[in-house]
């Protein structure tokens, strides 16, 4: 009876919370709108990723760039030294386990999709005209660009995002809600904070079901190779089921357990796998190209962050970058709190070092790895994978395994490991998008949790129904337009925050 009442009164309490009603109203509609009218809906997301793209592209990139330089800034400043918590407390995780829900909660399925597909993508059609494509000195752009693309940029995003939750959640005992960082900036009348945190869900809701999509996409192409499967909507369709039940499944089993333990899982199949490709790929050429790509990230990355192409009228810059930093940004609302949530105990410079720098290494990595050895195959042996990708993207990663030895069994344990990561972001979202339309709750009830979990699964699937990856594109574009003017609203809230902590923290410098 006890248990009945408690679940009546969270039921209750959860359908007169404004923020969940609205957003999940809101969500449901286009959801329902996709499904009853996809052509319709595609079209009007194809006119809305033309317009934001053509018109706001040069916003994201300069948002981008000054919050790089404000981390920065914070990092090596003398707020550095103020713990996210107690001044005694320690991290609630160890270094592996953090690195790895990082990791898995950030961008672990988008590289797992891009890794060989992105770099192939520019060896076959180069970013800059007057370079050859196919050739060396595109296998250099191309290793460059999807350096920089994976590297600091998006993280940091998430970084500025969970800084200042962590530091309120931890440090001010607040809740972990973007009105809530946002109050130095923007007050706290209950309609603008209702407001902002709605925004940050539907952000977050279509961030997620771009990554969700794309994973789908990819695991439907990887079968379609693998066993012939035709890789149409039913099979894509089939495949969220999948991942929809197994992402629930680990949401309510909690933070400590499910979401824990596969990221844990995640980061190590993903650290084998790249153990296999460098042991059994062109080793010598891998860390050549790693060392040669990292050498022009870091030489060219002013250059790449504030490139457009007014002169020439190219979509390219609008179709990579553009698209790339708007879904770091919708990503960043769920990101953000969800890597706030697992690094109290951690300093802020360690908070800013640890997101902005580990996470970036390892996929720079991957890069060199997966993308490289694809490069070395087409170079020295012919093998068309630049082609076969630019024929059906979703291929890339299987067309890659098909040189290396054991490659049915690579090809397998491939698609497992998109599941596991697809699980593993999934299941982080569905907490977060819970906990943030329940008032910044720790341990957000199963109910939300559910709710939330079934409108991400509706929308990834309406987006690969109306439109597959322009409309998943189109939906990361159109929510993060809002939201990276909130962005950099928070550098003001950050600044107001560290000046009002105790002068201590400069003898301590």
């Amino acid at each position: 009876m006890t248990n009945g009442l408690r679940w009546m009164d969270l039921k209750r309490d959860l359908f007169k919370n404004v923020v969940f009603m609205v957003s999940a109203v809101l969500i449901a509609i286009i959801a329902i709108l996709g499904a009853v009218m996809p052509e319709a809906f595609g079209e009007v997301a194809g006119y809305l990723y033309r317009f934001t793209t053509n018109n706001f592209g040069w916003f994201y990139l300069l948002s981008i760039f000054v919050i790089i330089i404000f981390l920065i800034w914070v990092a090596g400043s003398k707020y550095g030294s103020i713990r996210l918590g107690g001044e005694k407390s320690k991290p609630e995780y160890p270094f592996f386990t953090w690195i790895g829900m990082l990791f898995s909660a950030g961008f672990g399925v988008g590289l797992v999709f891009w890794g060989v597909a992105e770099p192939m993508s520019h060896f076959f059609t180069t970013p800059f005209g007057g370079v050859e494509a196919q050739g060396t000195e595109a296998a250099r752009l191309a290793m460059g660009y999807a350096f920089f693309h994976w590297g600091i940029s998006q993280w940091s995003v998430f970084a500025i995002i969970g800084l200042v939750i962590a530091f309120l959640q931890f440090r001010k005992q607040k809740d972990g809600l973007v009105s809530t960082a946002l109050e130095p900036v923007t007050g706290s009348k209950p309609v603008v904070k209702n407001s902002i945190d709605i925004l940050s869900v539907i952000a977050t809701v279509m961030g997620i079901a771009t990554s969700i999509g794309l994973g789908v996409m990819q695991m439907s192409g990887g079968l379609n190779t693998i066993m012939g499967f035709h890789n149409g909507i039913g099979l894509q369709l089939i495949m969220l089921g999948i991942i929809f039940v197994g992402y629930m499944i680990s949401t309510t089993t909690g933070l400590d357990k499910g979401i824990k333990h596969l990221s844990n899982l995640n980061l190590a199949m993903a650290l084998l796998f790249l153990l296999f490709v460098f042991i059994t790929g062109p080793s010598v050429f891998i860390l050549e190209t790693f060392t040669l790509a990292l050498g022009d990230y870091i030489t060219n990355f002013v250059s790449y962050s504030l490139r457009l192409q007014p002169y020439a009228e190219g979509s390219w810059v609008r179709e990579w970058t553009i698209f790339y930093w708007a879904w770091a940004i919708a990503w960043s609302p769920y990101v953000g709190a969800f890597v706030a949530r697992v690094s109290k105990g951690r300093t802020v410079r360690e908070f800013i070092v640890g997101v902005m720098v580990v996470p970036p290494v390892i996929a720079c990595l991957w890069i060199a790895v997966f993308g490289g050895t694809a490069i070395w195959f087409d170079l020295h042996e012919n093998t068309g994978i630049a082609a076969a990708v630019n024929a059906d993207v979703t291929s890339a990663l299987f067309q890659l395994f098909n040189q290396l030895p054991f490659s049915s069994v690579m090809n397998v344990l491939a698609i497992i490991l998109i599941l596991t990561f697809l699980v593993t972001s999934a299941d982080s979202a569905t907490y977060i998008l819970a906990s943030m339309t329940t008032r910044g709750s720790l341990n957000p009830p199963h109910l939300a949790k559910i709710i939330w979990g079934t409108l991400m699964a509706a929308i990834a699937g309406v987006l690969l129904y109306s439109g597959g990856l322009e409309a998943l594109q189109t939906a990361s574009l159109i929510a993060a337009l809002p939201f990276t003017v909130l962005l950099l609203m928070l550098i003001i809230a950050v600044v107001k925050l560290l000046r009002r902590e105790p002068c201590r923290f400069e003898k301590q410098t």
